[in-house]
């Protein structure tokens, strides 16, 4: 079992460069099969989940051309299953985008239900909704979710409760479905929206991604296209809170300043300066944070993504700060690790309590999860002396090259994997 080793104290300065957005890049590599055309997509990132998704993908006929580490060549010619491997699902949630997809192309899909981070309740109810809504029966039988349709037909969708998920699944069905849809109450966010660039990009009908009613017209078939997938405002954002967490300085470069606007205010607003520039973010901290409080919203709000590594940031802060999580129930499970590196933070219900303290120090904890396990290396970083983070499969699920990243900024952080190579950095680091 791999850790990372890490020795805090050092103020993480430099440059870093951001890779393509992971949840965008899950959507668009399954909307890719949706056409018998081959498919180019650039700028992927080359986390875990990805790779899972290409091999789940491949396993049912769709020929995958990795021609180099973040570009790939896909085309769905060959598809001759609509029936996914459950190996592949239990790994990553996002393994559901292959319903809509497969519904949309062939009007019959197979796929188990996901697995993915245990962050909480994350219901796949409103995506049967919507392929109900355009015509579609649905059931689950054997641990799988099967979704089939003699023809599927637009129709007016109001989804009760925002979802990502939801709105990139329907949105994808009813690229390919008879007629007019409307998605009203549809997720927002930057992945969204990229998702519906690209199925525009090979011929789709798809107006208002980025609004709350999304419009669509069906078309009968897709077409080759070549995409470049957007940067990763996530991974952006654990550099920037990272840099504020360490006292540093840090240019965040390959970005859209404009999908990191919630981030930024909060950075700001704890003591942070922050200089935005075209496709680039730099955030100084000189001095102690402040406390303020945050709730995660649907974007534009703050993202529920970014509250592990803001309650690390505010665990060292000044002052009593209050976080309120509206999105998932279990996205304090990082809070007790924290605690063992000598945080004050009290959780009840979907809000933590954090009672600033001075220093963090090091410790051995575990990541709980993709983004938790993000901001406990941000704690080892900003904390004194050695902290060992267990678990660390769930952070490579979602960054890339990221102790390399880290270190190129200055930390002293070391992937291991045995007591042997844990005492050999104790000793070189002294």
């Amino acid at each position: 079992m791999e850790q990372y080793i890490i020795k805090g104290g050092n103020p993480l300065v430099g440059e870093v460069e951001i890779g393509g957005a992971k949840n965008a890049a899950l959507g668009i590599l399954a909307a890719a099969i949706m056409t018998d055309d081959t498919v180019r997509i650039d700028n992927l990132p080359d986390v875990q989940d990805i790779n899972v998704l290409l091999e789940a993908i491949g396993e049912i006929g769709v020929r995958v051309d990795r021609i180099s580490r973040t570009s790939v060549l896909i085309n769905g010619s060959g598809i001759g299953s609509i029936s996914v491997d459950y190996e592949y699902i239990k790994k990553i949630r996002a393994s559901y985008y292959l319903l809509g997809a497969l519904l949309g192309k062939y009007k019959k899909a197979e796929v188990p239900l996901p697995g993915g981070c245990n962050i909480g309740s994350r219901p796949i109810d409103l995506h049967l909704k919507g392929f109900k809504a355009l015509g579609a029966k649905t059931r689950i039988s054997n641990g799988a979710i099967i979704a089939e349709a003699d023809h599927l037909r637009g129709n007016h969708i109001y989804l009760d409760t925002v979802s990502v998920g939801a709105t990139i699944n329907i949105m994808m069905a009813a690229s390919m479905a008879e007629g007019r849809t409307i998605i009203e109450n549809s997720a927002k966010e930057p992945h969204v929206v990229d998702v519906a660039n690209f199925l525009n990009s090979m011929g789709a009908n798809i107006k208002g991604a980025g609004t709350d009613v999304i419009r669509i017209r069906g078309v009968e078939k897709l077409h080759a296209t070549e995409y470049s997938i957007i940067p990763d405002q996530i991974e952006a954002g654990t550099y920037m809170f990272a840099a504020a967490a360490t006292r540093g300085d840090v240019i965040v470069k390959n970005v859209i300043p404009k999908h990191l606007e919630a981030t930024t205010a909060k950075l700001v607003e704890i003591g942070c300066q922050v200089e935005e520039f075209d496709d680039a973010v730099r955030v100084v901290a000189t001095g102690r944070l402040n406390n303020t409080n945050v709730k995660t919203l649907p974007y534009p709000g703050y993202p529920t993504d970014m509250q592990p590594q803001i309650g690390v940031a505010l665990a060292l802060a000044e002052g009593t700060s209050i976080v309120t999580e509206s999105i998932f129930e279990n996205r304090f499970k990082y809070v007790d690790e924290l605690i063992r590196m000598g945080a004050d933070v009290k959780v009840e219900g979907n809000t933590a309590v954090i009672y600033g303290t001075e220093k963090l120090t090091g410790a051995r904890v575990s990541a709980p999860d993709l983004r938790a396990g993000a901001a406990l290396v941000i704690a080892g970083l900003a904390a004194e002396g050695i902290t060992i983070v267990d678990d660390i499969v769930y952070i490579q699920r979602g960054y890339e090259y990221f102790e390399e990243k880290l270190r190129s900024l200055g930390a002293e952080i070391e992937r291991v994997s045995s007591e042997k190579e844990i005492k050999k950095f104790k000793l070189r680091v002294g």
